[in-house]
């Protein structure tokens, strides 16, 4: 299969963290280009990988094979208008990073037989460790398909959903779940302070407990109940910790804030058209 050209539109941070994942994991730099209306921007991407780099959309996917659109949901439109004659031509696969925007209202401007791949990512991409929901329309080929997936397992794992409303889901979960476990140690921090810390070792001690558990629960070979389980002595300080978050329904709290989250990813994509 020879290596598709990836063009990006738009070159912030998301885009260079992918770009740069990319080149990382062997995709040749000649076989990427990027457009974006600000010269920082470019000149900050080039500085991770010498990428051919434009002002001009049309310009920069006019013979690319994959199209990633990675600018905000109140471009989108002005984006796709500019790029739609090329990316008919071309035939080309059109991935959305971008929260909020349908694979119909991307279709109203580039066609009906257009195909899209939508993305949802979340932020630790930024260090090679993200988690991206995928999913494609019925005019997405398996080669898009792995075009799709290999892209963005550049800079983590990914995973399809059968339909395009799951992606409120995973916006929910994946998508907004890294300001969840920030918040979580925000509220550990505060409470090491009450308990007597000072604050710079409450959150050295809360982010490193953070990052251990989490390095714990991917690497095991066994479930998040059992690694509980295995950290709860009968009888001691972990165990009347856990039974209190119980009693003051943790869980429920969780389930309403990512009901709220999914919610709200319904009404951006309706808001938007």
């Amino acid at each position: 299969m020879e290596t598709p050209h990836i063009a990006f539109v738009g070159a912030g941070n998301m885009a260079s963290s992918i770009i740069g994942g990319l080149v990382d994991s062997g995709h040749p730099p000649q076989r990427i280009s990027a457009a974006d209306p600000f010269p920082d921007s470019l000149q900050r991407l080039q500085a991770i990988a010498p990428v051919a780099v434009s002002s001009d959309n049309a310009q920069t996917v006019a013979d690319a094979d994959v199209v990633i659109l990675a600018v905000k949901p109140q471009v989108m439109a002005e984006a796709l208008s500019s790029i739609a004659e090329a990316v008919r031509g071309n035939e080309a696969l059109v991935i959305s990073i971008a929260a909020g925007i349908t694979i119909d209202s991307m279709q109203k401007r580039l066609g009906p037989q257009a195909a899209i791949v939508r993305c949802m990512p979340n932020t630790p991409a930024l260090l090679g460790c993200g988690a991206s929901g995928l999913f494609a329309n019925t005019q997405v080929s398996e080669q898009q398909r792995a075009h799709a997936e290999s892209t963005l397992s550049a800079v983590g794992i990914t995973c399809w959903v059968d339909t395009e409303q799951a992606l409120d889901a995973v916006t929910a979960l994946s998508g907004s779940g890294p300001a969840y476990f920030f918040l979580f140690m925000e509220a550990m921090i505060d409470a090491g302070c009450q308990l007597g810390l000072d604050r710079e070792t409450a959150t050295t001690l809360a982010m490193q407990t953070g990052l251990g558990a989490s390095r714990m629960a991917v690497e095991s070979d066994v479930d998040l109940v059992e690694l509980r389980r295995r950290v709860t002595s009968p009888a001691g300080t972990t165990e009347r910790a856990v039974q209190s978050f119980e009693e003051n329904g943790l869980r429920e709290v969780v389930t309403k804030a990512m009901q709220a989250a999914a919610e709200r990813a319904d009404e951006m994509a309706r808001e938007m058209g």
